[in-house]
Order: structure tokens, then C-alpha cells, then sequence
């Protein structure tokens, strides 16, 4: 069983594929997911915030991914592969909680349950090319402001 960090990691991805994909209210997916949880009490606090997060500087996000998965057009990135992306970008540039290693860590972790093979790959390669540039006023382990 995942931590509960992690399962709200997890709803929040499976929200935005769901979202992207059949579209919808985001927090009304978000309650539908939880719901499949067994301890959905524990994880619905976390996934809330982060999921507000992403909504919220979704429009900052979005060209952070484009700038550094220059290969591969925002349209032809796997819905999957986006929704983990988009999580773990606002992890690491607007989670006071989340260290940025952390959060790339739980990314790939999150894609190489739930993605195809070169996910993981191609994850950290984006957000670790986003770390190098956006994260370097925080300390990399804590996310302590520097």
C-alpha cells in the first residue's frame, strides 16, 4: 500500500488524465477517485491542495513542460505522462512542503507504476532540466528558500 502522500499523488494524476481525457469538473473527478480509496479521509487534505495548486498556476505550469520537452509537442506528451509532469512541476515550484528532489523522485516513482517504460526516463529529464533553472532559490533536499 502506497503512503498517503503517495495515494493522493496517484488520485491527483488519475484527476488530471481524466480531466484532459473526458473532461469535467476537477474536484468533482478528484471526489470520484478518492472514493476508490480505502483510507480516502487520510489523502483527501493532500490532494485537495495539490490539485488546487495545479489548477490554479496550471497556465505557468504548462509552459515549463513545453520549454523542456522540446521534442515532444504539449499535444503528443502521453496524457499520463503530462498529468505526472504537471504534478510534479508544481511540487517543486509551489509546494512549500514538497523538497524539489522529492518531488521529482515521487514523479518518476508515480510514472513507473503507471506509465510505459521510457516514462521514467523522460520525467526526470524535464523535471530535473526544471530544477536546474526554476529551483534554484530553494535547497534542492529541504526546499528551504536559499
Amino acid at each position: 500500500m502506497p503512503s498517503v502522500r503517495r495515494a493522493a499523488r496517484i488520485a491527483v494524476m488519475q484527476t488530471l488524465f481524466s480531466y484532459e481525457t473526458h473532461g469535467g469538473e476537477p474536484k468533482e473527478i478528484l471526489q470520484y477517485v478518492i472514493a476508490q480509496y480505502p483510507s480516502n479521509n487520510n489523502i483527501l487534505p493532500f490532494a485537495e491542495e495539490s490539485l488546487d495548486g495545479i489548477m490554479t498556476h496550471r497556465d505557468e505550469i504548462i509552459p515549463k513542460i513545453k520549454e523542456f520537452a522540446v521534442e515532444w509537442p504539449i499535444d503528443k506528451i502521453a496524457p499520463v505522462d503530462r498529468a505526472i509532469l504537471e504534478l510534479g512541476v508544481f511540487e517543486m515550484l509551489y509546494s512549500k512542503e514538497v523538497p524539489p528532489i522529492v518531488a521529482i523522485n515521487e514523479a518518476i516513482e508515480v510514472a513507473k507504476e503507471y506509465a510505459d517504460l521510457n516514462a521514467p526516463k523522460f520525467i526526470n529529464g524535464v523535471l530535473s532540466k526544471i530544477l536546474e533553472k526554476y529551483c534554484t532559490h530553494r535547497d534542492h533536499k529541504t526546499g528551504a528558500a536559499v
